[in-house]
Formats: C-alpha cells, structure tokens, sequence
C-alpha cells in the first residue's frame, strides 16, 4: 500500500513541483537578461521588421527613425515592467523627429501587457509554492531515506508526456492552440491580437516569432537545470548497501 502511494501520489507530486519551480526559475533568470532580446532582435531580422511596418503605424509616428539600441530599451523596459505587475507600463516613450517624446503604446496594448504582468504574477505565485513543497519533499523523502525511481524510469515518464503533448498540439494546429490559450487565459472584451500596422509592441517584437525565440530559451534553460537537479537529487538520496540491509529488515518486521 505504502509503494502504491509513493508511486501515484509522492513521485508523482515530486516530479511536477520540480518542474514548475525550475519553470519559474528558468523565466527569472532569462528576465534578468530580457530575455536575450538583442540576439533574437538579430537572428529574427527585427530592425526589417520594424523598417517594413513602423511607418504604417496608424497610431504612432517616425518609429521607423529608431535606433536598434532603442529598441532593445524598449523591450527592456517592457520586460521590466510586466515583471513588476504593470508598474511604468504608461511611461515607456520613444523620441520623435522633432525631440519630442511620445508613449510607445496605446490603451489596448497598455490593457493587454497588464494583463500579462497580471498572469506572471500568478505564475509566480504558483512557481514559489510549488518550490517550497518540493524542498519540502525532498527534506521528506531525505528523512525517510526512500529510494528515487530509476533514472530510465522517469526520463521514460517525461519523454512520454512531452511527446502527447506535442502529438495533441499538431493535430490540433499550433494557431489553434495559441489561439484558444489566450482566449482562455485574458479577460473576455481585451484585446490581445495586434496587426503590425496598429501595434508598436507587436512591431518591435515581431510577435510570435519573438515568442518561439523565448520558449527555444526557456526550454533549454530548464532541460538544463532539470538535468542538473535529477543529478543532484539522485546523489542525495542515493542509499548506501547498510541503510537499504536496514530498511529491509524494517520492512520485514513491519
């Protein structure tokens, strides 16, 4: 009975705390950086973008007179600001040709990176819980020297959730999805889809490729530091030949 619950319960809930933790882990890291925004900036070709469609903004003039430089400011600022639940949203400009200053975003951009900051915030709500119930599960599983299911075993359990998820993903279509998560997830009456031609935001981040350039990071970041951590966990639970003599002469009382 015991096994039976480490096996649909403990591991289970151990395994999957771990990995929203070190999902909001990983996001924290790469936000310090702004998530290599100049890098994606290059290798997507963002300064085309923004040379292509800034001038048919029909909200916001003489973008296309700004700096690469600029624009990772601006990300930067954007990035920061979404970090820090919406906070300076309304106070990131860029400079006209005249030098005068102008907001970067109109009200439905404004209202759509609220929400957003909004959703982090509760994903970091989630992230931290999940970090301190799995410190506390590995201070448990410690304590009570139980044996880690083998390695094989659990890269077998993930690789076969990646994979569902992936297959349920194409065949259901990426657009879809991408499509039905942000009707699910922002409140109804908000817009959250920008044409380049009414968007500086969208513009600047040539969205969604910027987005497929994070989640590549993302991803990698956190096979990394999930890779690290098994390692980690599997040395500090391993169990010597003495404590597992022990623990089966206590299982065999019992």
């Amino acid at each position: 009975m015991i096994n039976r619950l480490h096996s649909f319960i403990l591991w289970p809930l151990f395994f999957t705390c771990q990995l929203i933790a070190l999902a909001l882990v990983s996001w924290h890291l790469l936000a310090q950086w702004h998530f290599a925004y100049p890098l994606g900036y290059q290798l997507l070709d963002l300064d085309k973008n923004i040379a292509e469609f800034a001038p048919l903004n029909r909200y916001k003039d003489d973008f296309e007179l700004t700096t690469p430089e600029e624009h990772w400011r601006l990300f930067g600022e954007i990035s920061d600001a979404v970090q820090a639940s919406g906070a300076g949203l309304r106070d990131i400009s860029y400079r006209l040709k005249n030098g005068e200053t102008t907001a970067l975003m109109h009200d439905a951009e404004i209202i759509h990176l609220q929400d957003v900051a909004n959703l982090i915030d509760r994903f970091y709500l989630a992230g931290s819980i999940s970090l301190l119930v799995w410190i506390g599960l590995i201070v448990f599983v410690y304590q009570q020297k139980l044996k880690i299911p083998p390695i094989k075993k659990i890269l077998l359990g993930f690789l076969v959730g990646f994979i569902a998820i992936a297959v349920t993903v194409l065949a259901i279509g990426p657009t879809a999805v991408f499509y039905w998560f942000h009707v699910q997830i922002f409140p109804d009456g908000h817009q959250w889809f920008f044409y380049y031609q009414d968007s500086l935001m969208t513009t600047l981040m040539k969205a969604p490729d910027i987005f497929a350039f994070i989640a590549l990071l993302l991803l990698a970041l956190l096979i990394t530091l999930w890779c690290t951590s098994l390692y980690g966990i599997t040395r500090l639970l391993k169990i010597t030949p003495e404590q597992s003599k022990k623990n089966g002469k206590k299982n065999h009382k019992t």
